[in-house]
């Protein structure tokens, strides 16, 4: 099945849809969307999210200086339920400015190399530093009353984290998880040749290779592998952020009934 959604203003939007859970049963389409940024968006994309899809809530993943850079985008002006949850360290200080955040994340020249370790430890940290962002955009998803779309900048690493952990809640296999995941390297190119010339991602894109923003099958094994070992799954994660087994069960039932 093509789970692809393809608009005029986006690369990397799909249905998370249909995909199998160890029960036996599968994921419903149109609760959980992943997505690239959602800025581009035209007339007709914002109607066919709302009026075909059935979109009532957007999760927003990017952090304070992307969102204050690229504005808030044509769905800010619908009634959506819009939810921002950065995942970034500094913006939990609320003494930071523009400035710092763009040096801190965006201005500074990075030698290491990004390779799939790289973003596992990356991807690992957002649940280190941000584990309030990360639960709660997962209690958007929870509780929305229609689709959610889930996403970040490029639609692969902060959304790539958190859809996998919702994935994993609904109870989808980790082969499975971990496919989905690889499955952003179909349209990398476009995604970065999409961010490259916009500020702030102009600031570092152009100094990485595209080998280096592909997404690898060990990167979001890293992850998995993470909550497996310290918190018995994500579930276990959950809890230990605050979340009851019935709002465990909820997010379960809202992805898979």
């Amino acid at each position: 099945m093509t789970r692809w959604i393809e608009l005029d203003g986006v690369v990397n939007m799909r249905d998370l849809g249909g995909l199998p859970t160890r029960d036996g049963r599968g994921t419903r389409e149109g609760r959980l969307i992943r997505s690239d940024n959602l800025q581009d968006l035209s007339e007709g994309d914002v109607r066919h999210l709302i009026e075909e899809l059935g979109v009532t809530d957007v999760v927003d993943l990017r952090s304070n200086v992307e969102y204050e850079l690229t504005g808030q985008g044509p769905l800010r002006s619908t009634p959506l339920t819009h939810h921002h949850f950065s995942l970034l360290r500094e913006d939990a200080d609320p003494s930071a400015t523009v400035a710092d955040a763009l040096a801190v994340s965006f201005g500074r020249d990075d030698p290491v190399t990004r390779d799939a370790a790289f973003w596992g430890r990356h991807y690992t940290g957002y649940l280190a530093k941000r584990p309030d962002s990360v639960a709660a955009a997962l209690a958007a998803v929870r509780d929305s009353t229609g689709g959610a779309v889930v996403h970040c900048a490029a639609g692969k690493d902060r959304t790539g984290t958190v859809v996998g952990m919702a994935l994993a809640v609904a109870g989808v296999p980790e082969e499975e998880i971990i496919a989905d995941y690889v499955r952003t390297a179909e349209r990398i190119q476009q995604i970065i040749e999409r961010l490259a010339t916009v500020e702030p991602y102009s600031r570092s894109l152009p100094t990485h290779s595209l080998d280096e923003q592909t997404p690898r099958a060990e990167a979001m094994e890293a992850v998995l592998a993470h909550l497996d070992e310290g918190y018995g799954g994500t579930t276990g994660w959950l809890t230990s952020a605050g979340w009851t087994e019935a709002d465990v069960e909820a997010l379960r039932v809202r992805l898979t009934s």
